[in-house]
């Protein structure tokens, strides 16, 4: 398997693109409507073919590039199926591998950042969106989210994966790349060790964090799989414009 994990910085967003050798298919989880044509490029430069793309959950931050990738190279759009998008090509759900060549994607439920999101198993190594981040997870207070189902997700599915399963998450903002379930386990401060539901409750509903600044946008253009909608502020362009570099890809 081809495996890269490529960083869009605008919205500090992990996209990874796994390939299959023997049949030049590939698939992008995550992309990033700015660096639609980074990741174009990068395909070429791998002599592959996109044959989907998908997404582990209808984003607040960023507008996915599913659309503009169909578009331009005739790719379908995968989404879990739970969240119902008219514009999706295939819906996945766990128990029913996606298939792209010999590469295998198991999707994995995991409700709780918002209700329909979903992490990807691929061999030794689980894409876990926002869910579980490095030492830390998603915000559980917009997009019908829930501390409670966020918990049983990552203790009760994620965390019951092999100790040594490799954990690439959805974000960092400290560009850290990869952790374990066992480091995880171990030392993630709101889900690790000990940590009590009730704790971990608790600790969701006393973060007050800010509404995020780009959700009126990002929501309804990622239930649209990707069309920046009109009257988007001048300060948010640059979540619909052409990335210039990107630190990886």
């Amino acid at each position: 398997m081809i495996f890269r994990q490529l960083f869009e910085p605008i919205s500090s967003t992990y996209t990874y693109l796994l390939g299959c050798e023997e049949t030049g298919q590939a698939v992008l989880i995550d992309p990033v409507l700015p660096a639609w044509q980074r990741d174009l490029e990068e395909l070429r430069r791998l002599g592959l073919t996109l044959a989907y793309t998908l997404d582990t959950h209808i984003h607040a931050d960023h507008i996915t590039a599913a659309r503009k990738l169909r578009e331009e190279v005739g790719s379908r759009i995968a989404h879990p199926a739970i969240d119902g998008l008219p514009c999706v090509d295939v819906g996945v759900e766990e128990g029913v591998p996606l298939r792209i060549g010999s590469v295998r994607v198991e999707p994995i439920f995991t409700p709780g950042h918002t209700d329909g999101h979903h992490a990807y198993r691929i061999g030794d190594r689980v894409l876990t969106g926002d869910a579980l981040l490095i030492e830390g997870c998603g915000r559980t207070d917009f997009q019908n989210g829930d501390a409670r189902a966020l918990y049983h997700s990552v203790r009760g599915k994620l965390f019951a994966l092999p100790d040594d399963t490799l954990v690439y998450p959805g974000h960092d903002y400290k560009a850290r790349r990869v952790s374990s379930i066992a480091q995880e386990k171990a030392r993630n401060p709101r889900l690790g060790g000990e940590q009590s539901l009730e704790a971990f409750e608790r600790l969701m509903a006393e973060l007050g964090l800010a509404y995020p600044k780009f959700i009126d946008y990002a929501v309804p253009g990622n239930r649209a799989c990707g069309q920046c909608p009109g009257g988007v502020p001048e300060d948010l362009k640059q979540y619909c414009d052409q990335i210039g570099e990107s630190l990886q890809g």
